[in-house]
């Protein structure tokens, strides 16, 4: 992929009043691109329904999951474990050009399927232990168009910000500790919507 955006004074304002940073990139991959990135995620990803344990019951949702990385890592979230499957092709040429627009470095992905619409995210944040504390997350989006929300735990504050097809949001710094997220669902959209979520997994921190 080239270099879509070389200037550092195109840098994106931070869309959080306080406790947090949140840059919205926009699209950074070209329409005909992402395109056929959301293609190849669509039939070459190992998509699995994800689960979770609610009230001692495990859940299995519509949304389907992935999960990649440098190596198998295990990530624990819902009180279910994943082991991370070896980047695939593209999947490295995406992670490259998000370590490139926000400046960070990522070692491995979760990647959501959202068929349409009515699948959507509760209020959460990602803050489990395996993470990278206050490290950088990137969100790409492949896809349907859709309504993303920011909610302060506190003050109960809320920032939404629309994702486009092809576009890159970064969350970083305090943001998981005070803020929560969701992915509202719509009856508005039909089309899918691939969302992959780069990450830094710390190991053995305990």
């Amino acid at each position: 992929m080239k270099d879509l955006f070389s200037s550092a004074d195109m840098s994106p304002q931070n869309l959080l009043p306080y406790d947090g940073t949140v840059h919205y990139h926009g699209p950074v991959v070209p329409k005909a691109d992402a395109d056929q990135y959301h293609q190849v995620l669509m039939d070459h990803i190992e998509w699995k329904h994800d689960e979770a344990m609610m009230f001692g019951k495990k859940i299995i949702t519509k949304r389907k999951v992935a999960w990649y990385g440098d190596k198998d890592f295990k990530y624990t979230y819902s009180k279910v474990t994943k082991s991370a499957l070896y980047w695939t092709k593209e999947l490295l040429e995406i992670k490259e050009l998000a370590e490139r627009e926000s400046q960070e470095s990522y070692n491995s992905c979760l990647l959501n399927l959202y068929h349409s619409g009515a699948e959507g995210m509760a209020w959460h944040s990602d803050g489990e232990k395996d993470l990278k504390k206050n490290g950088a997350i990137a969100s790409m989006s492949f896809g349907a168009v859709r309504k993303f929300a920011f909610k302060h735990k506190e003050k109960k504050v809320t920032v939404p910000v629309i994702l486009d097809h092809g576009s890159l949001l970064v969350m970083k710094g305090t943001t998981q500790k005070h803020w929560l997220h969701r992915l509202p669902p719509t009856k508005k959209v039909q089309q899918p919507r691939i969302n992959l979520t780069f990450r830094t997994i710390i190991e053995n921190q305990g």
